[in-house]
């Protein structure tokens, strides 16, 4: 029973992106950006769903699981506070320049910003290699709960590939109004499903407080807020949440907005949602103490999955089954159009087809580069055992030390293309040697004192970016009168 509601869920999610094709317009736009159409609703819908992957349902869990309820203070506070910060003063003035000079990506901004071919070229390497892992954790997430579910049944592998080919169709056949459209239906079917779980597992122990009497009995130090987290390493968790300025595809959602009042759900309800999912998931996965205390690192990815399964079997624990993968597949999806759409607009059509290029083209490569990107992805899921949570901080991380790049061609008339690259290739080295370092030792911060790598990281990326554009030659003023007019 489990598997067959599973299946449905997933039959309903490729209708809901199938029926969104009947609007589709046949254009590069209307692909890749859904006309600039997005409403408030949906768009919040779709910035938060596509935020909230395995990251949020798995990996909190898990990480709750070893370190207790501090997870929600090292990323979901601070979310709270920093994203809806980043919609309004980022967001809405990338939307306005991208309505007006008609960018489908970063790149085609940076490009135009700073006159720099090499600039653009430089971060659309750095933005697809940083997404890698971040399209990784949900294929991860997708096998590792379709095996949790069904007690072993069905394997890893399938299930993330399962995840793979939904998600293939439904992006490559509706592109970007599709996935809001899906996105907006997951989302909702998450966020419900999840206060259902929580709500079903705790009345199993006897209510919230007699669930954490209980967790404090087996691992007391779960429920000591400072306990497990050096006071630093909460401080400069709070760069991470930065990243949102930089993903390809939060972009590419901002993008899609219809206006700029489209803005105001984002900003005004994240924070509301965002304690509608990570508050049940960190609590579940500190309960996950009392039915599975001996997990050890990545095996607490699928403490909550496994937890549905004990305490809501049959019909029920197919609905949470599909409540996890709606969180997987509602940021698979974007994520994979937007470096679609990068390949498409900034290599193919930029050094290949320029303006030569139909947009039955454009829509082509752009499914081909999708295609490509989803197979690498189900591989690399098929030899990788790492911690959901710490992964995604690592892509995270690379992506919040960029964040100096936007704030500056945004808001700094001074800035130039060497500053640019110099910020650019500040993060890629500095990324590079601190995952080497983490890679060997999870636990890794700088100097040992909780420091986390991304705050180094970011503090040299913005140093870099002053020092560069003041040691070279001031933009020219057809530029800064271009995306600084008044």
């Amino acid at each position: 029973m489990t598997t067959f509601v599973i299946f449905v869920y997933l039959i309903i999610v490729l209708g809901i992106g199938m029926l969104s094709h009947r609007m589709f317009r046949g254009t590069g736009e209307d692909y890749f950006v859904a006309s600039r159409s997005i409403g408030p609703f949906l768009l919040l819908m779709s910035l938060f769903g596509t935020n909230m992957t395995a990251f949020a349902i798995l990996g909190a869990s898990g990480e709750a699981y070893h370190t207790g309820i501090g997870v929600f203070g090292l990323m979901a506070s601070s979310s709270a506070l920093v994203i809806p910060l980043v919609f309004y003063f980022v967001g809405t003035r990338l939307w306005s320049l991208g309505k007006k000079y008609g960018y489908l990506t970063q790149v085609q901004f940076f490009r135009d910003r700073w006159r720099s071919d090499g600039v653009g070229l430089a971060l659309f390497a750095v933005l697809i290699a940083l997404v890698i892992p971040y399209l990784l954790i949900g294929v991860m997430g997708g096998g590792i709960t379709l095996n949790q579910i069904t007690d072993g049944q069905i394997p890893t592998w399938i299930g993330g590939l399962l995840v793979c080919v939904i998600v293939f169709i439904y992006v490559t056949y509706s592109g970007a109004r599709g996935t809001a459209w899906v996105n907006t239906f997951q989302t909702l079917v998450f966020m419900t499903l999840g206060g259902v779980a929580f709500a079903v597992i705790v009345n199993k122990y006897g209510g919230l407080a007699s669930a954490l009497e209980q967790v404090r009995e087996v691992r007391p130090n779960l429920l000591i807020f400072g306990e497990n987290i050096k006071p630093l390493k909460l401080l400069t968790f709070m760069c991470i949440p930065l990243s949102a300025g930089m993903f390809p595809h939060i972009f590419m959602h901002w993008l899609t907005a219809k206006n700029a009042r489209s803005f105001r759900y984002p900003v005004i309800f994240y924070p509301v949602c965002i304690a509608v999912v990570w508050i049940p998931s960190v609590l579940l996965g500190m309960m996950g103490v009392l039915d599975f205390p001996d997990l050890q690192g990545p095996a607490a990815n699928s403490v909550l999955v496994q937890m549905v399964a004990r305490h809501a079997p049959g019909f029920l624990g197919g609905l949470l089954g599909a409540g996890v993968f709606a969180a997987i597949m509602s940021s698979l999806d974007s994520q994979s159009l937007s470096i679609g759409t990068m390949f498409t607009q900034d290599i193919v059509r930029h050094y290949g087809f320029h303006d030569k290029m139909s947009e039955s083209q454009q829509v082509l490569f752009g499914r081909l580069f999708v295609t490509a990107i989803l197979a690498l992805t189900f591989f690399l899921s098929l030899i990788t055992q790492r911690s959901i949570f710490k992964l995604a901080v690592w892509s995270f991380s690379g992506y919040a030390a960029l964040f100096p790049v936007i704030l500056a061609a945004l808001f700094w008339k001074r800035s130039t293309k060497w500053g640019a690259a110099a910020s650019i290739l500040s993060v890629v080295l500095l990324w590079i040697y601190f995952f080497r370092i983490g890679w060997e030792n999870p636990e890794y911060t700088v100097g040992g004192v909780g420091m986390m790598p991304v705050a180094i990281m970011l503090g040299v990326s913005a140093l870099a970016m002053v020092v560069g554009s003041l040691l070279s030659r001031p933009p020219e003023q057809s530029v800064i009168n271009r995306f600084f007019a008044t």
